[in-house]
């Protein structure tokens, strides 16, 4: 499964991104992490085979979060389901 990678200067924390194509809340959480500066990587889970989607739902799952997109996971541990901006500036300290 292939990951876009989006620069940022702010890169203490591993930020995954999973998302929609056509999501505006998935848009939205993607805008503010580039407003933000931060480093993350991200992969749009609609335009992947059936084999990457069921992956992504094992990940999304084993971390303890639901099928909701978009779905964030910080440093491997912590799962943010939705646009959740607080949460977001509360974990990544923006």
């Amino acid at each position: 499964m292939q990951f876009s990678k989006v620069s940022g200067k702010k890169n203490d924390h591993k930020v995954t991104l999973f998302a929609l194509s056509t999501c505006v809340w998935c848009k939205m959480t993607k805008q503010y992490l580039n407003d933000n500066g931060v480093e993350y990587e991200f992969v749009d889970v609609d335009l992947l085979d059936d084999k990457d989607k069921s992956k992504v739902h094992e990940t999304i799952l084993s971390k303890g979060g639901e099928l909701a997109y978009p779905t964030t996971i910080v440093d491997d541990k912590t799962v943010i389901n939705g646009f959740r901006k607080d949460k977001l500036k509360e974990v990544l300290r923006l």
